[in-house]
């Protein structure tokens, strides 16, 4: 009669994660005593199991992966739904419906997205005609205000008699819409609020299909891949500071290696570090095969990932949304033919985007009935 361990041995490594539950009823009745302590945990105080056999403590696990999440889970980017009233200390003025903070932050999210907005603030300031009620440094920042957070505010100071003496910038983060007409609020800190005189702030704002109290920018569309660029270009730098592409597992089969020779092996692969990096070894396996010695690389899935196709692919959707051509971003061509013409790529991004960009401006014109508000013909 043949023992029944072989084939509880047999079972033991099929069914080696998965413990003695795991294994049939009918089949549970066939194993001996032995191979069943192999299978299950030893109990405290009753030794371990027999020489030779390994016991499994590990049991079946399941896990499901839950669905894909944003960058920025659920509404905490884009809510476009209401824009709620809010008491303040001075009125109630509407909570806009995009934080603020987080348009301020996603500027810098990506090269390409920042300096996207800087080309555009360039053009405009290339061409603007200062004004003794405008400076250029005003103007600069109602510009740059109007392109990252979707509207500005202007400011008219007037004298004792009421009549304009200025432009200031209120900064578009902390200024808020009031419920009633013509009051606006600027938040200085928490609870402390400084209530602007009606009819003295005018809002530029880019038009919204939810709503008509705030600005939207127009970018929205590709934060998104702009925060994909940033999560791989933060993954990379994590993987190069913590050392991963480096590490390797030296395997070593069947051959005859012998305690002593694992011990000198072990050894010259310490000293690989520092002024002995880079050597090479010489590993003899008189009976060895083709595989007997594997370097196998835990890391190279990470090193094989397709960083350069994302951050090609998250530059095109951030370009594509603010519609500026990659030459004057300073993007480097990846074909011989490059992107052609600069002067004439510069010339169609001035006329589809920087002209209609200046007309938005003129409103200041219109609302103060001055001209202040001017710009260079090319």
């Amino acid at each position: 009669m043949t023992s029944p361990l072989p084939r509880a041995r047999h079972l033991a490594r099929a069914r080696a994660r998965s413990g003695i539950e795991a294994i049939p009823a009918e089949e549970r009745g066939e194993l001996s005593m032995a191979a069943r302590m192999s299978l299950t945990p030893s109990a405290k105080g009753h030794g371990g199991p027999p020489l030779g056999m390994e016991a499994s403590t590990a049991t079946a696990t399941a896990f499901a992966l839950g669905d894909p999440e944003p960058v920025l889970n659920r509404r905490d980017l884009i809510e476009c739904l209401d824009c709620w009233e809010v008491a303040g200390t001075g009125g109630r003025w509407y909570q806009p419906p995009i934080d603020q903070a987080v348009l301020s932050r996603a500027m810098n999210v990506t090269s390409h997205h920042a300096s996207a907005f800087r080309v555009k603030v360039n053009q405009l300031m290339r061409d603007f005609i200062p004004h003794p009620m405008l400076s250029r440094e005003t103007f600069e920042g109602l510009a740059l205000d109007y392109l990252v957070m979707g509207q500005c505010y202007v400011e008219q100071v007037t004298n004792l008699v009421n009549r304009p003496m200025g432009l200031r910038r209120s900064l578009a983060k902390y200024t808020r819409r009031g419920v009633e007409a013509g009051a606006f609020v600027f938040l200085a800190a928490y609870m402390k609020e400084h209530w602007f005189r009606k009819g003295t702030v005018l809002q530029l704002m880019q038009p919204s299909l939810d709503q008509e109290i705030y600005g939207v920018p127009d970018y929205l569309s590709a934060l998104q891949s702009a925060f994909l660029n940033e999560a791989a270009t933060l993954f990379r730098r994590r993987y190069y500071i913590n050392g991963a592409h480096a590490g390797f597992i030296l395997y070593v089969g069947e051959g005859g290696l012998s305690d002593a020779d694992a011990d000198a092996i072990q050894s010259a692969v310490k000293n690989t570090k520092g002024v002995g990096n880079f050597k090479s070894m010489f590993v003899h396996l008189p009976n060895g095969k083709k595989d007997s010695i594997q370097i196998l690389h835990p890391g190279e899935a990470a090193a094989k990932d397709e960083f350069v196709g994302i951050k090609n692919a998250t530059r095109d959707d951030v370009l594509a949304a603010h519609r500026v051509p990659p030459q004057l971003l300073g993007v480097i061509p990846q074909t011989a033919g490059g992107f052609g013409d600069v002067e004439k790529a510069e010339a169609v991004f001035y006329q589809a985007e920087i002209i209609p960009l200046e007309m938005r401006f003129l409103a200041i014109n219109d609302w103060l009935g001055l001209e202040v508000v001017r710009f260079k013909e090319r």
